[in-house]
């Protein structure tokens, strides 16, 4: 007689089921940043340490993120790190300024530059990061599915680029245009570094990873498959198989069918378009979003009837994580953000 095999509560949880486009009984949730200022918890915590303390303090990384997920009753959490983290053992000098968020002291601007960088061989010098994942995975529910991240490499070659944010991304593009060729050994150098670093956190205990290309929106359709498209495909054919990988940018409209092409299991969409809309186009890709973040300092009713709104338009197609178009802000009321982890979950039972 045959012996019927356990199932294993993380891979059958509804996150991982929808990553795979399966059925769910209801459609799972998680928030970008849930882990953040816009709780008084994580407020206090942050009051005692400076973030890149946090960052480095497995302890402290993995009781924010374990809390968030508590908190808000979400069907994954996503470990907390950041994604400039990979660029330290590449050489860069990175800091966290108060208020003006990070700033790079030796910035990437030309060939010479990009020679002193260093090959990421191990990912040794970030184990607090592996650490944190381990001491959540074990804090966590057995069938809440833990997401590792990292940048992709265009945003990560971006702030290298500027020495920190940017409107215009003039010094990016410049590099781009003028010095290709060290725009792509920059590139292919970040890529290695990603794999490395992505494939860490899965062996450490993440059951998937997202890829944030936050800034990639600045550019055209036409730059993007000449200066980007290979170096994400490299990072994400390099990633362990059968680990669902997220694919996310902002300001990606005009980007989404070559961001498939580049790579991931699930795109994730911005609020700038229509959810059904575009996965009509994209085909068969799960979906993630796409709820303004704005939406949530409206009042709980607006959360609800916008939530309803977006959940109509996927239609309880196998595939979609319910996500916002980016983060939560910092002012957001708690709330609200409870509020719409309990109307999704609600209104999209099976």
């Amino acid at each position: 007689m045959s012996q019927k095999l356990e199932r294993d509560p993380l891979q059958d949880s509804p996150f991982m089921r929808a990553c795979r486009r399966e059925p769910v009984p209801y459609t799972p949730v998680w928030l970008m940043r849930q882990a953040g200022r816009y709780m008084k918890e994580y407020r206090e915590v942050r009051a005692r340490h400076t973030f890149l303390e946090m960052c480095k303090k497995p302890e402290v990384a993995s009781e924010v993120t374990v809390y968030a997920q508590e908190r808000l009753n979400v069907d994954a959490a996503i470990i907390f790190a950041d994604i400039l983290l990979i660029l330290e053992p590449m050489g860069i000098s990175l800091e966290f300024t108060k208020g003006e968020g990070p700033v790079i002291h030796n910035p990437v601007r030309e060939g010479r530059d990009v020679e002193r960088l260093r090959e990421v061989e191990s990912v040794d010098a970030l184990d607090f990061v592996m650490e944190a994942i381990r001491l959540t995975r074990r804090s966590l529910p057995s069938n809440i599915p833990l997401i590792g991240f990292s940048g992709a490499p265009f945003t990560l070659a971006s702030y290298m680029t500027e020495g920190g944010g940017s409107k215009n991304y003039v010094r990016t593009k410049r590099m781009m245009y003028l010095d290709a060729s060290a725009w792509h050994e920059m590139m292919s150098l970040i890529a290695r570094a990603l794999s490395k670093y992505l494939n860490a956190q899965i062996e450490a205990g993440a059951q998937a990873v997202q890829i944030f290309d936050s800034w990639v929106g600045c550019l055209s359709p036409a730059d993007y498959r000449q200066y980007v498209l290979p170096h994400t495909r490299e990072v994400i054919q390099n990633i362990k198989p059968n680990v669902p990988v997220i694919h996310f940018g902002t300001g990606t409209a005009t980007l989404l069918q070559l961001m498939k092409e580049a790579g991931g299991d699930v795109i994730g969409l911005d609020w700038r378009v229509e959810l059904d809309e575009e996965w009509e186009k994209l085909g068969d890709v799960a979906i993630m979003g796409n709820l303004d973040p704005i939406s949530l300092f409206a009042d709980a009713d607006f959360v609800r009837r916008q939530a309803k709104r977006i959940l109509e338009q996927a239609r309880g197609r196998p595939g979609h994580i319910f996500n916002l178009g980016h983060g939560i802000l910092p002012e957001t009321p708690v709330d609200n953000v409870v509020a719409l982890v309990e109307a999704v979950h609600e209104l999209s039972q099976r």
